[in-house]
């Protein structure tokens, strides 16, 4: 019996120059914060016209991991994937990514799938049908918010980083970033916490947070744990004063122990600047009032993770 393959079209028109689109979709370090879907995305391989990807993905609720293998063309700004491990209930997935000008400040981008479920299961193949189309509408929409909003609002976006030098193991430093379930009992700032990892390396961390100003909020963010190296995160749940909040914990071993690194990326969001600090504040104000806030947590976070390490020599 044939296969049922499903070919399925979106598209968007995105008020920026085409060059500048096509960069931004070929660089896959820009997707975490562009399209709401993606956790982290990596390379495998990596050469000049064609390269082998890992993408951590959300779908219908879900985080999905696969890898896929991706051939580039910039000057017919194309770029085609296949998906070279698909994540269950997918059999196969691939298509192509084109980017038209239309004029020198205007393009369309067209996003084609085409794609199978696994034994052809008619409930899977709808659900494939639903995380497509969702995922699709969602990275147009969001690809073209970010792109306008890169061309006119620079200073929304920023990032940071605070590190610490631990004269530990890098495995105790992970182990005490790793176990967030237990950063309720460790860390005074976090008020409440549930963590929960149905697939080894992939968390769903929810927590209550206190900030230096004595409010508290609460966050939900999508970890991705590589042993003894890295944490990377994107939270789901944000603060009103952000659009957009990736960040990483970053392991590198060294001559007297272990530098640890807790980095920041930030898209402010300027709707709410004035509901949250006054009529008063700007976008600058708001910048200052996030970092300080995150910057608190981060070292602190790092001040215990230290104590943690290096009690255990």
């Amino acid at each position: 019996m044939p296969q049922a393959h499903h070919e399925v079209e979106h598209e968007i028109t995105v008020g920026a120059p085409a060059e500048a689109v096509y960069r931004l979709i070929a660089d896959v370090g820009n997707w975490p914060r562009i399209f709401p879907p993606t956790v982290h995305a990596d390379h495998v391989e990596r050469a000049q016209d064609h390269e082998r990807i890992r993408i951590w993905a959300t779908a219908n609720g879900a985080v999905k991991s696969w890898t896929s293998r991706r051939t580039l063309d910039s000057q017919a700004l194309r770029i085609e994937f296949r998906q070279e491990v698909s994540a269950p209930p997918v059999a196969a997935m691939g298509g192509v990514w084109i980017v038209e000008p239309r004029s020198a400040t205007e393009s369309r981008v067209r996003l084609l799938h085409d794609y199978r479920a696994i034994d052809d299961d008619p409930q899977s193949l709808a659900w494939i049908d639903e995380a497509v189309d969702r995922n699709s509408r969602s990275e147009l929409a969001a690809l073209k918010r970010n792109v306008e909003l890169a061309t006119t609002a620079d200073d929304l976006l920023f990032s940071f980083e605070d590190t610490v030098q631990v004269e530990g193991s890098a495995k105790d430093v992970y182990d005490f970033l790793n176990e967030a379930q237990l950063w309720s009992e460790r860390l005074p700032h976090v008020a409440t916490v549930r963590l929960t990892e149905d697939t080894p390396g992939v968390q769903t961390l929810r927590m209550d947070t206190r900030t230096v100003d004595g409010h508290t909020h609460t966050t939900e963010s999508i970890r991705v744990c590589f042993p003894d190296e890295l944490i990377v995160y994107k939270q789901t749940t944000l603060p009103s004063l952000m659009s957009l909040h990736t960040g990483q914990w970053r392991l590198a071993p060294n001559a007297d122990g272990v530098a640890v690194t807790s980095q920041h990326t930030v898209i402010v969001n300027p709707e709410n600047i004035a509901a949250v600090l006054g009529d008063a504040a700007g976008v600058e104000q708001a910048r200052t009032h996030i970092r300080t806030a995150l910057s608190a947590n981060s070292r602190a976070t790092l001040g215990y993770a230290k104590s943690y390490a290096e009690g255990r020599r």
